[in-house]
């Protein structure tokens, strides 16, 4: 078993689930072994490891009980250049089957396996590596940060930015297959609500549906605006989407319901922000003679990311994967929280994003050796 399957391995048997998706009920049910919610027990795990190859730790406190771990390695001589590594340490949802890390066809399976804690393993080893190593750069700080509820509302990568964190590159872990990702997609979750007038339902004539209004605007959503995001499209994450993931409204079959509402998932691209799209779709509806009031259901924006991939530490880093043209991918992470602070930022990780959040989530044991092996080159290729 090499260092980072090992490491990786003890990351699973470690339960880290955002505390969002876990009930009180669960909480109580494991009182005698180790908390099913929070990072803090993966944290301190991953402080000693680092610690023991010569890291410089320190923990930043975001929520209670729940602190970013950063773990530093300073360069030989003065810094002029700083590399952020940026995994995140939450998992979602996990039972007791899913902490169990299992090896079978060279691949480990088991919660947090892609999603992100392949990533958190194979960007420690590497650092760790290179600490121990008699060589390293002599002017290139690299700084490994694990960061806290990015499954959430991405607390930790919000309080780095606000604490004016900097860093002239940041490679967050997300399960890339070991590409790296220079664009990814934004999420906006808006809140759609129509009004009616309530009435008997033996008289229905006598009140206005607002369930009726509201199934025509979804109607709308998915036909006509669908087709019109269609037409817009980005060079690396083609076109925005919409999907109308939730409808609820009236109390019973017998009165004519006067509220009903619908949460929307948009997903976003470069340059698009709540604003402009609220304007667009009021402006569709009102095409339709259809309105409805929209809000945020979203606390913090989750805006998409587009870093320019020829910026020099881009490009060293694009030539130590092999790798000549970016891509981008569909879904948000921390990537776009670091990079509106001022840090430009990719994205880049062992896994594939389609075994993340499954039941039997699994990681190939080559990808994530092949992982490290790729930022061990990039960082001997740092002066």
């Amino acid at each position: 078993m090499t260092r980072t399957e090992k490491l990786l391995a003890e990351l699973i048997a470690l339960p880290s689930v955002n505390p969002a998706f876990v009930s009180s009920a669960e909480t109580l049910a494991r009182p005698a072994r180790l908390p099913l919610a929070g990072e803090k027990n993966v944290a301190d795990f991953l402080a000693s490891v680092a610690a023991n190859s010569g890291l410089e730790i320190e923990f930043q406190n975001v929520l209670p009980g729940r602190s970013n771990l950063i773990a530093r390695l300073r360069p030989k001589h003065k810094i002029k250049q700083t590399i952020l590594l940026a995994p995140h340490l939450d998992t979602v949802g996990a039972d007791e089957k899913q902490l169990a890390p299992q090896r079978k066809n060279g691949r480990l399976h088991g919660r947090g396996a892609c999603d992100t804690k392949g990533s958190v393993a194979a960007m420690l080893v590497a650092l760790c590596e290179l600490a121990e190593a008699k060589t390293r750069p002599l002017a290139t700080e690299i700084i490994f940060t694990g960061l806290i509820d990015e499954e959430n509302v991405q607390a930790g990568s919000r309080a780095l930015v606000a604490s004016q964190f900097k860093a002239d590159l940041a490679i967050i872990g997300e399960p890339t297959r070991c590409q790296v990702v220079t664009a990814h997609k934004g999420s906006l979750w808006l809140r759609l609500e129509t009004r009616g007038r309530a009435a008997h339902g033996a008289t229905p004539q006598l009140g206005k549906n607002a369930v009726h209004e509201m199934a025509r605007i979804v109607e709308v959503l998915e036909t006509h605006y669908a087709a019109q995001l269609r037409q817009r499209k980005h060079k690396l994450l083609g076109h925005g989407t919409v999907n109308v993931g939730r409808i609820s409204g009236g109390k019973q079959p017998n009165i004519v319901p006067d509220q009903c509402e619908i949460l929307v998932d948009r997903r976003t691209l470069p340059g698009e922000t709540e604003a402009s799209v609220r304007r667009e779709i009021s402006a569709l509806l009102k095409t339709k003679k259809l309105a409805a009031t929209i809000s945020s259901d979203k606390s913090v924006p989750c805006l998409a990311l587009e870093t320019n991939f020829k910026l020099p530490l881009v490009q060293t880093f694009f030539n130590s994967v092999g790798q000549t043209k970016p891509i981008g991918v569909d879904y948000f992470c921390d990537a776009a929280v670091l990079a509106a602070g001022g840090i430009p930022s990719v994205v880049f990780g062992p896994g594939d994003i389609a075994q993340a959040h499954t039941a039997d989530e699994w990681i190939s044991l080559a990808e994530l050796e092949r992982a490290k092996a790729m930022l061990v080159r990039f960082f001997n290729s740092l002066p």
